[in-house]
């Protein structure tokens, strides 16, 4: 079975390992990726190191990101990926039996987009969630239409994409991929954590990833502002991933770099890469911000999670995850709060860790 899996950023990229792992050790896949979007960017950390690190088979390398995080530059680069796919699609179109897609982005929804006309099936992981303090909905919806197969993470999510797209075929809510990890992913101890990135990490330890709310545009400078005002009161390490190439995401990032200039034991990464950050969430006391992985694989670790704002509102989450405003005192009473507790012992509402199994078993029946 011949499949391109498409991957666009760091996020994607970390939930598909697992998935990818047990793909390309089975003789039934031929099984290439085609790396495009934030991969390429070295100003995001330039990720493809990661995909390259880990040997599995890259297709493609395509440039489609236009420099900037204005709603203009994303149009535009949203334009370029189509551009560029109808090329590659135009070439695979009698090699391809199936395109793999996860998520959102901007970027995955053009790339995807440009294979319709050619009758490409498509196979879309994460659809029927829901964000909405992001514009993600609109493209994470539009993908489930275009898709064929459809692997959810929960089973409302399921119903929510057989209401999308009219019908109960070919959707299976085999839990979230990236909960595999958790048990396949040699995660890093202390120690080697500290010699890969010079950065110490222990129980102390507030993780903060903080994305664009790209529904509230003009708040995403104040917000960054208020949480970095937070930080600054407490006297835990802080260790931050910058966010990804959103609009507004720049603005973010300034304001996150010069905290960690003026603030002790601060520490500002672009990418640690799957198996970094996830070292990182495993030995933290708890995670502070509005990604996805406080959603969803932060329990596994268990950790609690304090999500901000609005980006994940909608979405399913467990009793680990705290949902709090982007408020300097409430930010401050609920981190307070969190540090008093232990780790977060209930069970994960993602999954159990074996989708990867599922995928690959469903994948072998539906050829």
């Amino acid at each position: 079975m011949n499949i391109k899996v498409l991957t666009s950023s760091r996020a994607d990229f970390g939930i598909f390992i697992p998935l990818l792992t047990k793909m390309s050790k089975d003789k039934y896949f031929n099984t290439e990726l085609i790396v495009f979007g934030t991969h390429l960017s070295k100003a995001h950390g330039y990720t493809i190191k990661e995909i390259q690190e880990y040997g599995f088979k890259i297709k493609y390398k395509i440039e489609t990101l236009v420099k900037g995080d204005t709603p203009k530059a994303i149009t535009e680069s949203m334009a370029l990926t189509t551009k560029k796919f109808s090329s590659v699609w135009k070439k695979e179109q009698s090699n391809t039996d199936l395109i793999i897609c996860l998520g959102d982005r901007f970027e995955m929804h053009a790339a995807v987009l440009a294979s319709v006309p050619f009758g490409i099936k498509i196979a879309h992981f994460h659809g029927g969630e829901t964000s909405l303090g992001a514009i993600d909905n609109i493209f994470r919806h539009s993908i489930s239409l275009m898709s064929e197969f459809h692997f959810t993470s929960t089973q409302i999510a399921a119903r929510r994409v057989a209401a999308i797209i009219g019908e109960n075929k070919y959707i299976y809510p085999v839990g979230a991929l990236s909960l595999d990890k958790v048990i396949d992913l040699e995660l890093m101890n202390k120690k080697e954590f500290k010699k890969k990135y010079n950065i110490p990490v222990d129980e102390n330890t507030i993780l903060v990833t903080f994305h664009p709310e790209t529904k509230s545009k003009n708040s995403n400078k104040k917000y960054a502002e208020i949480i970095a005002e937070s930080l600054l009161l407490v006297n835990n390490p802080v260790l931050i991933t910058l966010p990804n190439a959103d609009a507004e995401g720049e603005k973010i990032k300034k304001i996150f770099v010069d905290l960690g200039k003026k603030r002790a034991h601060t520490y500002v990464v672009n990418s640690l890469g799957a198996r970094g950050y996830f070292s990182a969430l495993n030995h933290c006391k708890f995670l502070l911000g509005n990604s996805s992985s406080g959603i969803i694989e932060a329990a596994s670790f268990g950790k609690y999670a304090i999500n901000l704002g609005d980006r994940q509102k909608g979405r399913e989450a467990g009793d680990n995850v705290i949902h709090c405003s982007v408020n300097k005192k409430e930010i401050m009473k609920i981190m307070s709060m969190v540090s008093k507790k232990n780790r977060y012992e209930r069970k994960n509402i993602y999954g159990d860790g074996k989708t990867a199994d599922k995928i690959i078993k469903i994948l072998k029946a539906i050829r």
